[in-house]
Parts: structure tokens; C-alpha cells; sequence
């Protein structure tokens, strides 16, 4: 058996053969050093296999492979052509949906019924929709004078690093794989070290659709090497990353190296409003979703809940009790399993942390706190996790926990409610419940995130724009950044070249700027 692949048999007793190099010009190739790194099912606490891992010397060598691809192949061919490439793979990533979606649960720990297949399912819609901006990239004319005519064209950056996240290692990706090639770029992506697999397997379909080589490459390994390498080169164009805050300034600063263009999203902690003439049913299903949904690891989780005094009473049993019916940790192959583990046992080891933080400061526990008995002492579980009696300088009212762990606090006025929706430094979503389109209206208007949600929450579609608004915080001034925005995002992918052409003389100059 060669050395880059291993036959892997699954929790559901299907077998399937699992690439284990880095990705690079169509072929799985050991590392250099032939390191590798370990992915766990957190589900057991047990290895579940090895991949080859990288470093700035494997980065060097799939940054040259894309350079040369884009510069010689990829470049001259048609976005028509390249539109036919995505549809391909689009229709051969559903073909191998339900193995993907094994694999996925199996490395991440996600619910392969309730969760993995639905971001399998939509990582295929992203590819077919922005499949059909391939041959779309429009430039204008510009009048400037009765002697000269100016136009611009939108072109590629070229060589794109993509650094993606381990809570959704798929559909992360194509938000970032799709639109890039749509643009007609080439990528390096580097895959989260907790959950490489999945990747890895999907990488095989780009050669079964018939990209050239060097158009698509991976190269797994850990952010502080791996990735730093990717988000330093002098020959990448474009980053695009996903992931916590801290570490997204840290690849901001990276990227100074070339002066390359940086599109990020970099997590949250979501406010939800539940008014006293709200549904509070609905209010209780959806909030309940919108924290414990993938375990809590989901940067628009809605984590500060918010209630108005004169229904907090009633509100707060409804959840309870969806939380407790519907959320109960379980294998991430049952099929009613609705909450499995999270994704190592770092991250269990961080949300204990953050919930020991709680009860020392005095917020109190309705439900769960600890990690769940019936498990083996290795998994990485945590009992879905309600807090009450909390005070907006709490650290886990402030911070972001990434796990099933969510507040429950008053309101009296709508003033009041927008004024402690806003009272954080992240800013990328929000959902109230009322039955009032007036009121909807002015807490969308009035709340700092980048997207809304009325009567329902998490909601997310791939023609949907997608973003944040900040960082900006009163206690913390000085600092504001804006991220991503995928209704914009084939456009983050090209850069303007406008041209001033001199009708009379046809000289030709140019100036460039970024789109």
C-alpha cells in the first residue's frame, strides 16, 4: 500500500481510501520532511489516521507550481471553460456527497444526519452558483472626452491562500475555493489541523473534473508554520482567512510582507433579542438552534440572548426545555443525533474554561455545565449549557466561547435591548423576535452587525451576503475592521485594471486599482 493513501474503515463499517499527502499540481505528494500530524475522531478520543504535514518548504513549492499554472495555463483559458470545470466538479462533489459527509462527521465530530450532509449539499450549490460568474467578468467604458475613451477590465489577482477553519472544513472552503476560480485564480489552500481529511478526499474530484494541475493545492499542516508561510509569500497575491480574531490579526500583519490584499471573518458573538409581543415558541426553537447548531462552533451563533422583563419568566422554560428534548449529545452517526463532540479536546478543555469562568463570577447553571457522563473519558463532549444571572462584564458574556454555551438576560426598552445587543466588540450578526415590522426595522438599523435576523436566526444562503462590521468597542477604541461579504466576493477575488486609450494617437497607458 503506497504511503499516501490508507484504507480507512468507518464508525458505519464502510471502507474508503484516504489520501494522506499535500495536494500539489494534481498530485499527493509527501511532505519534505516527512512529518506528519495526527487528525482524532473526538467522538473517541482515538486516532483516527496521519497526514503528511507542511512547512514553508512544502508552501515555496505549491506556491511556484500555482504561480506557473496561472501564468501559462489557467490564465489563457476561457471563463466559459472554466465555468464547465466548476459545473463538473459540482456535480461530482454530490455524486460523493455521502462519503464526504461520513468523513466529515468522523474527523469533526459533526452529526452526519442533522449537519455534515447539509454542508455537503450546500458546498454544491456554491459551486454551481458561482459557476456562472465564470464567464462573467464584466469591465465598463468611461466617457472622459469627445478624443480619448477609457475602459477597465477585471482581472485575477493570481496566486490566492486560502486559510480555512475546522468547524465547517468543506463548506468553508468553497465559500473560499468557488468564487477564487471563478475569478480565475489559483489556490493554495491550507486545511485546519484538526480536521484534514475531508479536504484532502475532495481534492481527488478536481482531477476527476479535469482541472490542470497546479489550479488546486493543499497543503495541511499547523496554522503557526503552515499557515504564517502561506500568509508571508512574497508570491501570493490574495489571502482569505477564517478564523478566531486573534489569530486574524495575526495574519493581517503577515500579509504586509507583499502589501497582498486580506479578506477575513473572524468570529462573534451574536446578540438575540426576544420582544414581549414576540412568538416565544419560535422564539425558544430558534434560539435554542442558533447556539447549540454544530455544537456551538459557529462564528454567527447567537450566544447572548436577551429577553424582555415581562416575558423573561415564560421565555426561559420554552428554551430549557427545547434544549433538553432536542440537543442531547449522541454518536455522530445517529441518525436523530442532533449534538455530537466538539472538535478536540483543546477546544472541551477552552469551553469548561470559559464555564468554570461563569460560575466564579457568579452566573448561574439551568442547565448542563459539565462534560456529559456515557461517553469515553477521551471524547471531547460537552453538555449543551444555559447561563442566567449574568452581568454584561462577565467574560463569557464579552467573549467568544465557541461551544453550546449561552446566556439568558433581561431587557426592559427597546433602547435598552440595542444598547446591550451592541455592547461587544464583534459585530457580525444579530436576530430579534417581534411580531412588529416597526420595530424590526429599527434594531436592524440600529444594531452594529453585518447581517439580521427577524424571527429566526443562522440563517445563511450563498446568494445571501455574508460579513461583519467590526471590531469596534467603546472599551476598546481605535480599532475597526470590516470582513468578508460573499454577495461581493467573486469581486474580492479580481483586481481593475483601467486602460485610457487615446482614440487619435492609440498610445495606450494604464492605471491599476483594487476592485
Amino acid at each position: 500500500m503506497s504511503q499516501l493513501q490508507i484504507d480507512i474503515e468507518l464508525p458505519t463499517g464502510k471502507k474508503y481510501r484516504q489520501p494522506r499527502g499535500l495536494f500539489i499540481n494534481n498530485q499527493f505528494v509527501e511532505s519534505i520532511d516527512k512529518k506528519t500530524l495526527d487528525t482524532v475522531d473526538p467522538s473517541t478520543g482515538k486516532i483516527i489516521c496521519s497526514v503528511y504535514e507542511g512547512n514553508e518548504k512544502d508552501v515555496d513549492v505549491a506556491v511556484k507550481c500555482a504561480r506557473d499554472c496561472f501564468e501559462n495555463v489557467w490564465n489563457d483559458i476561457s471563463g466559459t471553460d472554466r465555468g464547465k470545470l466548476m459545473y463538473k466538479f459540482a456535480e461530482l462533489l454530490e455524486e460523493h456527497k455521502d462519503l464526504l459527509s461520513d468523513i466529515e462527521s468522523y474527523d469533526s465530530g459533526k452529526p452526519r444526519y442533522t449537519n455534515a450532509i447539509f454542508d455537503i449539499e450546500y458546498t454544491v450549490n456554491v459551486f454551481r452558483y458561482y459557476a456562472g460568474y465564470c464567464d462573467k467578468t464584466h469591465g465598463r467604458t468611461i466617457p472622459v472626452g469627445n478624443e480619448k475613451f477609457a475602459y477597465y477590465e477585471k482581472i485575477p489577482y493570481g496566486v490566492v491562500g486560502h486559510i480555512v477553519p475546522w468547524n465547517y472544513p468543506i463548506c468553508m472552503a468553497g465559500w473560499k475555493i468557488a468564487p477564487a476560480l471563478a475569478a480565475g485564480n489559483v489556490i493554495i489552500m491550507k486545511s485546519a489541523e484538526n480536521t484534514p481529511l475531508s479536504i484532502l478526499k475532495m481534492a481527488e474530484l478536481f482531477v476527476e473534473a479535469g482541472f490542470p494541475p497546479g489550479v488546486f493545492n493543499v497543503v495541511s499542516g499547523h496554522g503557526p508554520v503552515a499557515g504564517a508561510a502561506l500568509a508571508s509569500h512574497m508570491d501570493v497575491d490574495k489571502i482569505s482567512f477564517t478564523g478566531s480574531t486573534k489569530v486574524g490579526q495575526i495574519v493581517q500583519q503577515l500579509a504586509s510582507s507583499n502589501l497582498k490584499a486580506v479578506t477575513m471573518e473572524c468570529g462573534g458573538k451574536s446578540p438575540l433579542l426576544i420582544c414581549d409581543d414576540a412568538d416565544l415558541d419560535e422564539a425558544a426553537k430558534w434560539a435554542a438552534f442558533g447556539i447549540m447548531y454544530n455544537m456551538g462552533q459557529i462564528c454567527i451563533g447567537t450566544s447572548r440572548i436577551y429577553v424582555q422583563e415581562n416575558v423573561y419568566d415564560k421565555f426561559l422554560p420554552k428554551l430549557k426545555k427545547r434544549v433538553e428534548e432536542v440537543f442531547k449529545p449522541g454518536d455522530p452517526f445517529g441518525k436523530e443525533t442532533n449534538i455530537g463532540p466538539q472538535v478536540s479536546k483543546i477546544q472541551q478543555m477552552r469551553i469548561l474554561s470559559f464555564i468554570d469562568s461563569g460560575k466564579k463570577a457568579g452566573a448561574k447553571i439551568i442547565l448542563g455545565g459539565k462534560a456529559p457522563s456515557g461517553f469515553p473519558e477521551e471524547s471531547c463532549y460537552i453538555e449543551p449549557t444555559i447561563f442566567t444571572n449574568v452581568t454584561q462584564d462577565m467574560e463569557i458574556v464579552q467573549e467568544e466561547i465557541f461551544g453550546p454555551v449561552v446566556t439568558v438576560s433581561k431587557f426592559k426598552t427597546d433602547e435598552e435591548g440595542i444598547f446591550l445587543a451592541n455592547d461587544t466588540k464583534y459585530g457580525l450578526g444579530a436576530s430579534i423576535f417581534t411580531e412588529s415590522y416597526k420595530r424590526a426595522h429599527n434594531f436592524a438599523k440600529k444594531v452594529q452587525s453585518g447581517q439580521i435576523w427577524v424571527n429566526s436566526t443562522n440563517a445563511s444562503d450563498f446568494r445571501v451576503p455574508f460579513g461583519g462590521v467590526k471590531i469596534t468597542y467603546k472599551k476598546e477604541p481605535g480599532y475597526s475592521s470590516k470582513v468578508i461579504d460573499l454577495e461581493v466576493l467573486f469581486d474580492f477575488f479580481l483586481t481593475s485594471f483601467i486602460f485610457l486609450v487615446d482614440s487619435i494617437s492609440a498610445n495606450v497607458g494604464f492605471e491599476t486599482s483594487f476592485f
